[in-house]
């Protein structure tokens, strides 16, 4: 072992941490992480820019800065994703109650976690 393995490592505590994965402020997927520098906020320029129309808007029309505004199509689209989502837990809830067997169980809940995915997307 070297002196410079033993030694003490001098990077302040923020770096030597390991970073956690960080949603997109704007979509909620997935940031990459460049490992230096400071933590990126969105996933993509379009992610940044959608967010700063979105806060130059808000602005303008006194919404308030976290607002998130959504079509008329969009509202509805999200309405049947929960529509759809509420669906499947029923059927998962009454297949449990009828003693339904396991494959088919584990079907119905894989199609539940999927209804789950598709219905926190915002956009």
């Amino acid at each position: 072992m070297t002196t410079a393995d033993s030694a003490v490592d001098d990077r302040p505590v923020s770096s030597r941490r390991r970073r956690e994965r960080v949603a997109c402020a704007w979509c909620g997927r997935e940031v990459a992480d460049s490992g230096t520098g400071r933590r990126r906020k969105y996933c993509r320029q379009s992610c940044r820019q959608r967010a700063y129309e979105q806060r130059s808007l808000a602005g303008a029309s006194q919404l308030p800065a976290d607002s998130v505004v959504l079509s008329g199509v969009e509202a509805g689209e999200l309405i049947d994703r929960l529509f759809a989502l509420r669906c499947a837990a029923e059927d998962v809830a009454t297949a449990v109650a009828e003693g339904a067997g396991r494959a088919e169980l584990v079907s119905m809940t894989q199609e539940l976690v999927q209804f789950a995915t598709d219905a926190e997307r915002l956009r």
